[in-house]
């Protein structure tokens, strides 16, 4: 383990051997067990799962502390920096290509499949197909043999609108609280990163209320069709990084109110706020391809 001499932080900081990723790969054994267990049928399957997410949040929040104490003490000098620099680089880089994957997906099957299953060559075998995207107009049959229920398009307005207003302003406030630190303006600081997590938040239960009126208003599920499929894939997961997002801002405010950072040095809240304005972008992308076309 190398450690500061005299004080001085060292040229490049390699901890002590941890506990912490034995652990967390215990934590996973049991999430996968308990997920693939509970989705055929055994009953213990979910307390596995709870278990193992339960394990999972422990583990990261001791690792955490662990990371921040290391921080705050002056271990972690310019070679640090750059290694978390590039990490989060290439880990946001990681998510453009998973979300590559799912748009992509999504204009294959409004390019080619939809049309595909348009031709000649199935009429025989889907003779009331129309080749139109989605698959719910009048007079459109959304699957041979009725096995997918009728249902409505979830339209822009006005639930996803509301929603992209909130995610922009959010990195408005982001960003004028990330100006406050570099000028050390610690109040207006929080105050803004306040509003930010606040923001999305809400989000979250606008997204929460309109997936609730898609199954209960629109009759639009999981199970309708690609339309259906690639909707709640796509919004499903990008909401699930709006309340990762939230909750790295979240404990950088935290993290503020107990003074750490400086003007000089704070990667912890740019690293979130790197995360954050790639949520925001993801956003738009979804809210043109999805909610307009």
């Amino acid at each position: 383990m190398s450690t500061s001499a005299h004080g001085k932080t060292p040229y490049y900081y390699v901890p002590q051997p941890s506990r912490h990723p034995a652990m967390m790969a215990l934590g996973l054994f049991f999430v996968i067990l308990g997920a693939g267990q509970w989705i055929n049928g055994v009953e213990w399957g979910m307390w596995s799962l709870y278990f193992g997410l339960a394990w999972v949040a422990v583990v990261l929040f001791q690792w955490f502390r662990d990371a921040v104490h290391e921080s705050e003490s002056g271990q972690y000098g310019r070679k640090i920096d750059l290694s978390y620099r590039w990490s989060m680089s290439w880990f946001i880089f990681s998510e453009v290509m998973f979300f590559g994957a799912f748009f992509t997906a999504l204009w294959w099957m409004r390019s080619h499949s939809v049309p595909s299953l348009a031709g000649a060559e199935n009429a025989l075998l889907w003779p009331d197909f129309k080749g139109v995207w989605p698959s719910a107009a009048a007079g459109v049959t959304a699957s041979p043999g009725g096995i997918v229920e009728p249902f409505d398009t979830m339209t822009p307005f006005w639930l996803p609108t509301i929603n992209t207003a909130l995610l922009l302003t959010s990195g408005v406030t982001l960003t004028i609280a990330h100006h406050a630190l570099r000028e050390n303006h610690r109040g207006k600081t929080l105050a803004f990163m306040w509003a930010t997590v606040l923001l999305g938040i809400v989000f979250l239960f606008v997204q929460g209320y309109e997936y609730v009126h898609a199954y209960r208003d629109l009759n639009l599920k999981l199970t309708s069709g690609a339309y259906g499929s690639t909707f709640f894939m796509l919004t499903g997961f990008h909401g699930f990084h709006v309340l990762v997002g939230m909750l790295m801002l979240l404990f950088i405010t935290l993290r503020l109110m107990k003074g750490h950072f400086t003007p000089e040095r704070h990667f912890g809240f740019e690293g979130a706020a790197w995360y954050w304005h790639f949520v925001d972008v993801v956003w738009l992308g979804l809210y043109v391809l999805v909610y307009w076309f």
